[in-house]
C-alpha cells in the first residue's frame, strides 16, 4: 500500500467522506474471538444443533432454510442466537471507528462487536434488516443507544449510524439468513426497497472502505453493490488473497482500489497514523 493512500483514506476518514464496510473477517483481529466469522464457521454451528440433508451442510441460507421449514423460524432464531451470544469484546479496529464517529458505518455481519463499541457514546443508533418471516411488511427496525425500538424520524438527528443489512444479534435478534430472507430482501432491492433513506442519503458522493469483506459469491456482490449504489466513483478494499475472477470484475466495475495487505496489518498502519497525525 502506498503512503499516500493510507493518507488519503486517513484524512478522508477525518472529514466524513468514509464509509467503513465491515465484513465478518474483521472479527478475526482477534484470534481468541469465539464467534463465528465466516459462513461456513457459522452453518456448522447450526447444524451441530439441527441436523439437515448432506447437501447443505455449506450452504448457510439452504441449512437455514431447511431448518426453518422443517423445525421452525423459532428453531433457526435460537441457533443463531446460540452461535452470536457469546462473551465477546470489541477489538481495536471497532473501538477506532467508534471513536472517530463517521456518519454511517455498515456492518455487514451477525455479532453486536459494532454496537458494543459505542457503548457510553452518544448521539447514534442503529437500524437493521428484519425479516419477512417475523415482520411482515418491515423491512427495518430502528434502534436508539439503550437498544430501545426508535423510528427513522429520530435517526436522523444521530450524528452516527451503525447500518447492519443482514440483521444482528443485539438489540432484538434481527437475521437476514434463510433462502426465503434473502429471495424477499433481493426481490426489492433493485428498487431500493429495503434500504432507508438515510442510508440512501449518507451514501452520497461517499467512498467506501471494505474491511474483512469477500466479494466471491454473488450475494456478498449484490450487497454490496446495492448499497454502495449513488455513492462516490473510488472506493477501497483490503483484500490479502488472490482474488477470483468474478471479485476482479466486481472491483474493476465499481472502482474499488485492491489493498493487498492483510487485515490485521492495514488496520494497525491505519491506527498508527490516526494517533501521530
Amino acid at each position: 500500500m502506498q503512503p499516500t493512500t493510507l493518507e488519503s483514506i486517513l484524512e478522508q476518514l477525518g472529514e466524513g467522506k468514509v464509509v467503513p464496510y465491515l465484513g465478518s473477517g474483521v472479527l478475526r483481529l482477534d484470534k481468541n474471538c469465539p464467534i463465528p466469522s465466516t459462513p461456513e464457521a457459522l452453518v456448522a454451528k447450526l447444524v451441530a444443533k439441527s441436523s439437515v440433508p448432506h447437501k447443505l451442510l455449506k450452504s448457510l441460507t439452504g441449512a437455514a432454510q431447511f431448518i426453518e421449514n422443517f423445525k421452525h423460524r423459532k428453531t433457526l432464531v435460537t441457533g443463531m442466537n446460540e452461535a452470536f451470544r457469546v462473551s465477546a469484546t470489541p477489538n481495536p479496529l471497532h473501538e477506532f471507528l467508534a471513536d472517530i464517529r463517521p456518519p454511517m458505518i455498515v456492518h455487514a455481519w451477525y455479532d453486536d462487536l459494532a454496537r458494543k463499541a459505542f457503548a457510553g457514546k452518544e448521539d447514534w443508533g442503529s437500524v437493521q434488516g428484519a425479516s419477512q418471516s417475523e415482520h411482515f411488511g418491515e423491512w427495518t427496525r430502528w434502534y436508539d443507544p439503550m437498544g430501545a425500538l426508535a423510528d427513522a424520524v429520530v435517526g436522523e438527528t444521530w450524528t452516527t449510524l451503525l447500518y447492519e443489512p443482514v440483521g444482528s444479534i443485539a438489540p432484538a435478534s434481527n437475521f437476514l439468513v434463510s433462502d426465503t430472507d434473502y429471495v424477499e430482501f433481493l426481490t426489492e432491492i433493485d428498487i431500493q426497497t429495503p434500504v432507508p433513506d438515510k442510508v440512501k442519503d449518507l451514501r452520497k458522493g461517499r467512498h467506501f472502505l471494505y474491511l474483512g469483506c469477500r466479494f466471491n459469491t454473488q450475494l456478498d456482490r449484490i450487497l454490496a453493490h446495492q448499497i454502495s449504489k449513488r455513492s462516490s466513483d473510488k472506493h477501497w478494499a483490503v483484500l490479502p488473497d488472490p482474488p477470483t475472477r468474478n471479485e476482479l470484475r466486481f472491483l474493476e466495475e465499481h472502482g474499488i482500489e485492491r489493498i493487498e495487505l492483510p487485515l490485521e496489518d492495514f488496520a494497525a498502519q491505519l491506527m498508527g497514523a490516526a494517533a501521530f497525525g
